[in-house]
């Protein structure tokens, strides 16, 4: 039986790195949404696919997902050859996996897919073949640059964790931490904040946002005697965002916003350099929190880990995160199309 879930424009998935968990998770996955849906394909390899002992339908066209779904793992074929080892990544497969986003961008664009969901890449070896963005958030804020925005929102590419108990966003993200610190300025802490705002009432349906800011230095600055970037740049960004009209608190200490009474009083965290984002996301969520990028004209989502060579080929790999990155992408979609 179909199920009524798919009965919208399937998602579109990523390969991945090939030699990573993504092609094994993929099957996984596939495996425990079949028969509830929401229904996806992946944009790869069906012969590749097939190797991992799994019923393969090779599809001609994203609407043909639909009807293979309950049976067969949906595969729409890219024109890059896959050949990999399992736990051995390359810069051979450069070509591959880049086709692969390209084309679920594209069939996204054109209304074919209802969003994309992107299984782990390993950047050492994209940068390696010459790829020129530090990761997915970069290079998906490249593709979609040209493509129109939702009528009034704003744009620029956002990385937001987000699990059943804490949504965090790193103002920035792929920087070493000296370069994230000189780059942080009030004007990219409001232009964050906004654009997580307007997510959080338009694709996760809440009506009245409430963002906390932290700060930068141990204990937000404490009143300039360690460290002077709160008082001079997050603090006037905050005073920005309550400006706008965003319900905002900060620069707050890092080290007391992520306990269970804290969680309580905001809706998303707005941190300011990657770890500080990601070590409480997935301290609380590790299997089930998701990447989301906010801020573009497609919807976007990924497991929230990278593609653990040292597993892969394993059978250990857990497909949690894939899951809830599929069935939370099918959700943002269907609040963006109101469907």
């Amino acid at each position: 039986m179909t199920p009524t879930s798919t009965l919208s424009p399937p998602l579109a998935l990523t390969m991945g790195d090939p030699g990573g968990i993504g092609p094994e998770l993929t099957v996984k996955a596939w495996r425990a949404l079949r028969e509830s849906g929401p229904a996806f394909f992946l944009a790869g390899a069906p012969a590749f696919m097939e190797a991992l002992d799994a019923p393969v339908a090779a599809i001609a066209a994203p609407r043909d997902a639909q009807d293979a779904f309950s049976t067969a793992l949906p595969v729409l074929p890219i024109a890059s050859p896959v050949e990999a080892q399992a736990g051995v990544s390359s810069p051979a497969h450069a070509a591959a996996v880049i086709e692969s986003i390209e084309q679920a961008v594209e069939f996204t664009f054109n209304g074919e897919a209802a969003g994309v969901v992107t299984n782990p890449i390993q950047k050492s070896s994209l940068l390696a073949a010459g790829f020129g963005f530090p990761g997915h958030t970069e290079f998906l804020g490249e593709l979609t640059k040209k493509a129109p925005m939702p009528a009034g929102r704003l744009r620029s590419a956002v990385m937001m964790l987000a699990g059943p108990a804490l949504r965090t966003v790193p103002v920035t993200v792929h920087l070493s931490v000296r370069e994230a610190v000189a780059a942080l300025t009030p004007n990219r802490i409001v232009e964050t904040g906004l654009i997580v705002a307007e997510a959080l009432r338009f694709e996760f349906g809440i009506e009245a946002p409430r963002l906390v800011v932290s700060g930068l230095n141990p204990h937000a600055g404490e009143g300039g005697a360690l460290g002077a970037e709160d008082e001079l740049i997050i603090a006037p960004a905050v005073d920005e965002l309550r400006a706008a009209g965003v319900d905002a608190r900060g620069p707050l200490s890092a080290d007391t916003l992520f306990h269970e009474e804290a969680r309580k009083n905001y809706d998303a965290a707005l941190c300011m350099l990657h770890d500080q984002a990601l070590i409480p996301a997935k301290t609380l969520g590790f299997h089930d929190a998701v990447n989301v990028t906010l801020g573009l004209p497609i919807v976007r989502t990924s497991p929230d880990h990278g593609a653990a060579l040292d597993i892969a080929g394993k059978d250990v790999a857990r497909p949690d995160s894939l899951i809830a990155a599929i069935r939370l992408a099918a959700e943002l979609a269907a609040r963006r199309t109101g469907s």
